[in-house]
């Protein structure tokens, strides 16, 4: 049975996912009003992947017994003044996601909770990938935007991101 502080703690990360893909849609409202198109896409595909991942922690709830419970998903209260700024604030908001999913993994250790943990062991791997690929963007975007050609190819390359529903997500 699944412990009913490990419990919650999944619950409200299923919230924090849907806060992540409301500040990723954010992003991309941003770029799009900005005429970077490449930029908003970027950020739609990663908001339909923070979906996924709420939608695979409530599957796992649900499948060890205990009730989904969600809150209200705050405002993205973001503002920016470069272009560079939302690529910056994605990078420290993985890092915060890593940080709960680490908190989560860990009580669940202390509990001796062992498929709780191997459920979250693909969402460590995942949030390793999440930071990399923020990490990324911060880097191109320092590297190429700093002239209109630059920042048009950069653009361009990330129209090239395709959505992927993971099919290797954490058995459930």
């Amino acid at each position: 049975m699944l412990n009913d502080k490990i419990a919650a703690m999944l619950n409200d990360q299923i919230n924090k996912e849907l806060y992540s893909a409301y500040l990723y849609l954010d992003f991309a409202n941003y770029y799009a009003d900005e005429g970077l198109d490449g930029f908003a896409h970027w950020y739609e595909v990663q908001a339909q992947e923070e979906r996924d991942h709420a939608l695979m922690l409530r599957r796992y709830l649900i499948n060890n017994g205990h009730r989904v419970v969600f809150e209200a998903v705050a405002k993205p209260d973001k503002t920016f003044k470069t272009h560079l700024d939302p690529l910056e604030a994605g990078y420290e908001h993985e890092q915060y996601v890593t940080s709960l999913i680490t908190g989560i993994y860990h009580e669940a250790f202390e509990q001796k909770d062992y498929r709780t943990m191997q459920f979250l062991d693909w969402f460590i791997k995942e949030q390793g990938e999440e930071e990399t690929n923020a990490d990324d963007m911060v880097k191109k975007y320092k590297l190429y935007a700093s002239d209109a050609k630059g920042l048009y190819a950069l653009n361009q390359e990330l129209l090239g991101r395709v959505y992927t529903p993971s099919a290797t997500g954490p058995a459930m």
